[in-house]
């Protein structure tokens, strides 16, 4: 894709930042991520001089993540570009596109501490703090997002991180599990914890945690088979203290608070997805116009033909859902189970699309020379992360 995606709903302002961020896309996000994807340390994705931080601070140079709410435009153009952005940074790397955006988690939550200090320092307009959306743990997955299942307020589960009230702070014990997103480079989290731990995960809490309290410490970066540019790794909680003001969400609110941040992180994984599944596509047509087989271009062929008008079906099916969900949420009114519908739809169509142009490309896909590989491993974990499908859907069908 030689230009950034448009829509007829895009005024010429919202398209020059579309232009810019697919730039972004390919010129930053897309060599990075390939370089990072064949370092065979993870811990060489996050050493200093590693391409991931030019990435960060190029996002932030561009100002990419605040393109996207700026007053001047219109609720319905601004989910609208949100969601094309979206799709043009999962279009350039999806692992690269997560991390990025899971940066900014922790600029919604520190505003409401009420501490200037601490919401200038992660949320400040000049801020260079990288976040991270601490919630999954090592005994426990998806059960963490599953507010609807009897699970969830079962005080028989324990959670394996768990802050208590003393006095006028939170002490917080306990480990959040290797899939922790910018897990391994982030200085804040946004702590989605049990408060006592006993009553499973409804008696929740949201705090804020500097990284660099007393008491913290990480585990390796995790090795992967996909999505090899996003570092993920274990944070560890050894009694940190913090202030009870930075527990900016408690028990009584905390599952409205899952299913809201799920209901935006699902249509955000949607768009996401969709531009991988539209770069899987873009390179299966590029390459069988370009391969000779039997003494014509293999997209001359009908078998491969058909099989490619089904994947640009699929990638067009999987874009429209997105994109309304999208706009749903412009409007005010952006149920969960959409958002999931979104979410496990995309990621699917992604992995699908992405393993029938590995077959466009025959042998020639199995080999890391070409790209369609890393993008078949890519779009593998996004139906396991934020919520695996499978528990995604029971969600959603109990919200209907």
């Amino acid at each position: 894709m030689d230009s950034a995606p448009t829509d007829p709903g895009l005024s010429p302002e919202g398209q020059a930042i579309l232009d810019a961020t697919h730039r972004f896309a390919r010129d930053v996000m897309r060599p990075t991520g390939k370089q990072l994807d064949r370092m065979a340390d993870p811990a060489d994705v996050i050493a200093p001089g590693s391409g991931l931080w030019d990435v960060h601070a190029k996002y932030r140079q561009l100002g990419i993540h605040q393109l996207a709410t700026l007053d001047e435009f219109d609720p319905t153009e601004r989910a609208l570009l949100s969601a094309l952005i979206s799709e043009t940074l999962g279009w350039g790397d999806s692992g690269l596109a997560i991390s990025l955006s899971v940066g900014g988690f922790t600029r919604f939550f520190a505003p409401l501490t009420g501490d200037a200090e601490l919401t200038d320092r992660y949320a400040g307009p000049n801020s260079t703090s990288i976040g991270c959306w601490a919630i999954t743990e090592p005994d426990h997955g998806s059960d963490t997002l599953s507010f609807t299942e009897p699970s969830f307020t079962s005080p028989a589960v324990k959670a394996n991180c768990i802050a208590r009230r003393d006095g006028d702070d939170y002490v917080i014990r306990g480990t959040k599990a290797a899939w922790v997103s910018n897990g391994t480079i982030a200085d804040v989290a946004t702590l989605f914890c049990s408060i006592d731990g006993d009553a499973g995960f409804a008696k929740g809490g949201v705090c804020i945690v500097p990284l660099d309290l007393p008491g913290v410490s990480r585990g390796r970066p995790l090795d992967k088979m996909g999505q090899r540019a996003l570092p993920q790794g274990e944070i560890h909680f050894d009694d940190v203290r913090i202030p009870a003001r930075w527990m900016v969400v408690d028990p009584d609110a905390y599952i409205p608070t899952v299913e809201l941040v799920l209901t935006l992180a699902n249509a955000h994984m949607g768009t996401t997805f969709v531009g991988v599944a539209g770069a899987a596509y873009e390179l299966a047509l590029d390459y069988a116009r370009g391969r000779v087989q039997g003494g014509a271009p293999i997209a001359d062929h009908p078998a491969v033909r058909s099989r490619l008008f089904k994947m640009f079906t699929k990638l067009e099916a999987a874009r429209s859902l997105a994109r309304r969900v999208a706009m749903m949420g412009a409007a005010g009114v952006q149920p969960v189970r959409y958002s999931i519908a979104s979410k496990t739809f995309c990621t699917n169509a992604a992995f699908e699309v992405a393993s029938e142009a590995l077959q466009v490309f025959g042998g020639n896909g199995m080999a890391r020379e070409y790209p369609i590989e890393k993008l078949l491993r890519d779009a593998r974990a996004s139906m396991i992360e934020d919520g695996c499908n499978e528990m995604l859907s029971i969600v959603g069908g109990a919200k209907l």
